[in-house]
């Protein structure tokens, strides 16, 4: 089939398999391969993308379901100019990353979060997080490049 999806505002279009999950559209088709595939069963969090604005597990995605919508990856939160967005900042900032594996989805499920909620307390930054694993259990300077970034932002 072929799908049509605006990834970080560029409209893609691909012919695809109807299974074809929207981890790999990314990765595969539109060659954005910092969504990374952790899992493939939706518990680590690495694949996390936002779908119509909303944060998505993409490995829970088929890529015809984001027919027609707009996807926004990591690669897609930096200005034009190329520099990184507030969230992206307070990560490298913070040390909020060791092996980086969980990097892309952390940073976008914080994207999230910080739309939501805009000054999220600590609590309601771990929760929000809770989805998403980190392998080298950098929680806490995770948790802080968050707060940080909402700091930053207001």
């Amino acid at each position: 089939m072929n799908v049509t999806i605006t990834v970080n505002g560029e409209k893609t279009s691909h012919e695809v398999e109807d299974r074809t999950l929207l981890v790999h559209y990314l990765r595969d088709a539109a060659g954005l391969t910092a969504t990374n595939i952790g899992c493939d069963t939706s518990t680590c969090g690495s694949c996390t993308v936002l779908l119509g604005g909303e944060s998505v597990k993409s490995c829970t995605v088929l890529a015809a379901q984001a027919d027609g919508e707009e996807v926004r990856t990591v690669e897609g939160l930096a200005g034009d100019d190329g520099e990184m967005d507030a969230v992206q900042k307070a990560f490298q900032q913070n040390h909020a990353l060791q092996c980086g594996f969980c990097t892309p989805g952390m940073v976008m499920a914080a994207t999230s979060l910080l739309k939501e909620n805009p000054d999220p307390t600590e609590d309601e930054v771990r929760w929000a997080l809770k989805g998403n694993l980190c392998r080298c259990t950098g929680y806490h300077n995770i948790v802080q490049a968050v707060l940080a970034a909402a700091e930053g932002t207001r």
